[in-house]
């Protein structure tokens, strides 16, 4: 798609994604419209079916997108859209439009100067849980932010049948964030933030919460796991769970996604999270700068099984996870590693976007 750089007037609480996009996008300005928006055109191109429908321009996806975030897309419209894209699929020029329009609907997070360490933001999401292993992506985070990381999760706070991390912060005594100036305090106290998508984008978490209406998942639930909430480079977990995602991200990752916005790990998620498999290690493929290098090959032959919570609930995790904390050998290998090359690329991305202020 051609863009053509149109003078803007840019306000100071939009994200770093909605400047660069109201800069380069005619489709975007910033004036928000609450006219209904006919969708009909959109859904013949994508309701054909898996092999008879097309992919919208990423202006179109975009477009579409912020409509069905500002609450401009009816009901009937809304579910039709929602299950033709999850027959059909995202392609990448569509998950890059509707990403545009996610991250120009939340405020963005700033690191303040007297806060900054050596490390650049580390963003987890956390949308999965468990149901048969240990949650270890609050581990994860906890062994980051001791390092003076500023580490932010973010998630859902509850989820039927699966233990979350939020469940687990709070066994942890660590409050959920319900506001940037939240997040930053834990950030102050080397501590992770953990902010309930309620919080840090509503207008998704409205989207997300259609899947109890529609029994599926939809394009959102793709989004959350890799949107970048700062206004400074961050290094984003990700993770996919079916083949065909690693395919499409991948390839959104190293052709479209913007590099001034920082670096991505991405992974086979454990039970859908991004933490590493504490009995065999998964691949981490890293992207930065359009190109991609694997950090941790798949481990094949599982070594023999950590110690490791008995159980999976949250009580019983966060006792665990405490002595964890305290007893370094009880931590798994794969996720010490996963700890390790996170630190590495961090202070690298830091380092790199501090040189390039300067």
């Amino acid at each position: 798609m051609a863009f053509s750089l149109q003078p803007v007037q840019v306000k100071s609480m939009q994200t770093p994604a909605a400047r660069h996009l109201q800069l380069n996008n005619p489709h975007m300005n910033n004036t928000q419209s609450t006219a209904p928006f006919p969708a009909a055109r959109f859904i013949k191109e994508i309701g054909r079916g898996k092999n008879g429908a097309r992919s919208l321009s990423r202006g179109d996806a975009c477009d579409l997108y912020a409509a069905m975030l500002d609450g401009r897309v009816s009901d009937l419209e809304m579910g039709g859209i929602l299950l033709a894209m999850r027959i059909k699929g995202e392609s990448v020029a569509e998950i890059a439009g509707f990403l545009d329009a996610a991250e120009a609907s939340f405020t963005s997070i700033s690191i303040p100067s007297e806060n900054r360490q050596q490390y650049a933001p580390i963003v987890i999401p956390s949308y999965n849980g468990s149901r048969h292993m240990a949650n270890l992506t609050p581990l994860l985070a906890l062994l980051l932010a001791r390092e003076g990381v500023p580490v932010l999760l973010h998630g859902v706070s509850t989820d039927p049948g699966r233990v979350t991390s939020a469940e687990i912060f709070q066994a942890l005594g660590h409050a959920p964030c319900s506001s940037v100036e939240q997040v930053q305090t834990c950030f102050k106290q080397q501590v992770p933030a953990f902010m309930p998508i309620d919080a840090l984008a509503p207008k998704m978490a409205r989207l997300l919460a259609m899947r109890r209406t529609l029994g599926v998942r939809n394009s959102t639930h793709t989004l959350v796991k890799i949107i970048q909430p700062f206004a400074v480079p961050a290094l984003r977990l990700t993770s996919y769970t079916h083949p065909e995602y690693l395919e499409m991200l991948s390839a959104y990752f190293m052709t479209t996604a913007a590099a001034e916005r920082g670096d991505v790990f991405l992974m086979r998620g454990t039970e859908g999270e991004t933490v590493a498999n504490a009995r065999k290690a998964q691949k981490i493929d890293w992207f930065h700068a359009a190109t991609q290098t694997t950090l941790v090959e798949k481990q094949l032959i599982a070594e023999e099984p950590p110690m490791l919570p008995e159980h999976a609930d949250a009580q019983t995790t966060s006792a665990w996870i405490k002595q964890a904390l305290a007893q370094q050998d009880l931590v798994p290998k794969p996720i010490e590693e996963q700890v390790e090359q996170c630190l590495m690329v961090s202070k690298a991305l830091h380092a790199q976007h501090h040189t390039d202020a300067n």
